[in-house]
């Protein structure tokens, strides 16, 4: 007993310090809880702007609308920012908003149990213990790399690493470098990288939809309007929300009205690639959308050089040759997986034991779920950002994280109205209605339309995109409805956090 009294205890528990877990230790300063800890495995902030730093890394979003509106930037260099860009607006959000001192790094969460008597989270981490009233697991679904199962692989004597993991120590220059998966890192590492190997093999399975980037410089006279006028950045990025918010519907409601654009990705394809050989294998045979469309105006050009080629997608290694799905072999020297993320299956699941002693994993062995993407039914006290349906095809991140940390916040009030030791348990018949109502309008979007993609898990359900616009989700997660959740209380004689524990009791709102 005299072990746990001495564990430390915090209010809440930020897991992770990208975009999520930042913007949340930014509200809760707000909100006035300062008794709260972000816990970084990593030994610096950025999330998946810190991990990726692959040649050529940059956001397919316009940097205006991939920024907090709290904390907007004057100064982005580009109208698409690149990966170092980010990591330094990030650190900048941490320096400014004074949150270094509740950053833990190099403290990995390594099991997250719920203790039903205490009404607390213990916390394990790779720096020690600790326990939380309420956890907060901002770690994001691209945070873990995926590389398949490819036989032969162990084998291979020349170097391999995922995009997530580049190794800046290996020197590509004349290497003979295959590339494995299209999405949107390959469509960027393929031309940083192109000019300096001596070959490149790009292994493709299904080809990717590829449109123009309109990407420029923004000049200084243009940053200096908008430090000398602030209203000038809210409203670039009000112009860039807007535009967006009126293309959902093409995505979720009306995936015909993608046809121009599918006309305008083909004319770049024509335009981009004269060799009709090549051009066809780089067409892709589903319809615009249903995969994420990807903005290059070099990722083509690249592949048309003379040491570039694309093959069949990769099926076996062989010493150092790799086996094309159509049986052609390729020797190599180096392997790069741009093959994603765990995404459907994130590993922080298998981390977070709920009250009747299951996994989260084992929770959502059947398709992640959760009630208006934050919470999930047995899991009092824990929340997710950017939680099961909360992805974007068309738009910014960032919007459908402020959104959820409104709901963090109106989620705390709640606690502390309610007042004393008391948990907030999401409901199985509001996470099921929540879960039917965005699977039942999931089922006309254009993500659905019979492609595979990142967004599908393994039962063919789409648990990863939000089928509407921000302003809905916006509004859907404006208050918590306390109807939706049991209110779980300790015995009026129950000790505080680390002493012992009596009986519980639940309460109906």
């Amino acid at each position: 007993m005299a072990e746990q009294e001495h564990v430390p205890h915090v209010r809440v528990a930020v897991i992770g310090s990208g975009f999520g877990g930042l913007g949340a230790a930014v509200r809760l300063r707000r909100e006035g809880v300062t008794d709260f800890v972000v816990l970084e495995r990593a030994s610096g902030v950025g999330g998946t702007w810190r991990d990726n730093s692959y040649p050529g890394c940059a956001c397919d979003v316009p940097s205006h609308l991939y920024s907090f509106s709290f904390a907007p930037n004057p100064d982005w260099p580009r109208a698409f920012s690149g990966q170092e860009h980010i990591r330094a607006y990030l650190e900048r959000v941490a320096d400014v908003f004074g949150l270094r001192p509740h950053l833990r790094f190099d403290s990995e969460v390594k099991l997250m149990t719920w203790d039903p008597d205490r009404l607390h989270w213990a916390v394990e981490t790779s720096s020690g213990p600790l326990t939380a009233d309420v956890v907060v697991s901002a770690t994001g679904p691209l945070s873990d790399p995926r590389i398949p199962d490819i036989p032969g692989l162990d084998s291979f004597p020349g170097k391999v690493f995922h995009s997530a993991r580049w190794d800046h120590d290996y020197d590509l220059r004349g290497k003979r470098v295959a590339v494995i998966g299209t999405g949107a890192s390959t469509a960027q590492i393929v031309p940083a990288i192109q000019p300096l190997v001596g070959r490149l093999t790009l292994f493709q399975r299904t080809p990717p939809w590829v449109l123009p980037r309109v990407d420029r410089e923004i000049g200084a006279l243009e940053r200096r309007l908008h430090r000398t006028l602030p209203f000038t950045t809210r409203l670039r990025r009000s112009f860039l929300w807007g535009i967006r918010e009126l293309q959902v519907q093409a995505f979720t409601r009306h995936p015909g009205e993608l046809g121009l654009v599918e006309r305008m990705a083909r004319r770049n394809l024509a335009r981009s690639v004269p060799d009709p050989a090549l051009r066809a294998r780089l067409t892709p045979d589903y319809r615009i959308g249903c995969k994420r469309i990807l903005l290059s105006n070099t990722y083509y050009p690249a592949l048309t050089r003379p040491n570039a080629q694309v093959v069949a997608g990769l099926s076996e290694v062989r010493g150092s040759t790799l086996i094309a799905a159509d049986g052609t072999g390729t020797e190599a020297d180096a392997i790069v997986f741009g093959t994603g993320f765990h995404v459907t299956d994130m590993p922080i699941a298998d981390r977070v034991v709920g009250a009747d002693g299951r996994t989260l994993a084992r929770a959502w062995s059947g398709g992640m779920q959760a009630l208006r993407g934050a919470t999930a039914a047995g899991f009092p006290n824990w929340m997710s950002i950017i939680g099961p349906n909360t992805g974007l095809g068309n738009s910014s991140m960032i919007l459908m994280i402020e959104s959820q940390l409104n709901y963090l916040a109106d989620y705390l009030r709640q606690l502390e109205t309610l007042g004393g030791r008391v948990a907030l348990d999401a409901r199985p018949e509001a996470v099921d209605a929540w879960n039917h109502k965005v699977q039942e309008r999931m089922k006309r979007t254009v993500w659905n339309s019979g492609c595979t993609s990142w967004y599908v898990d393994a039962g063919g359900r789409n648990t990863t995109l939000w089928p509407g616009t921000t302003t809905e989700f916006r509004a859907a997660t404006r208050r918590v409805d306390l109807g939706e959740y049991r209110v779980v209380r300790a015995p009026v004689a129950a000790a505080p956090a680390g002493s012992p524990a009596g009986t519980r009791t639940e309460a109906r709102a």
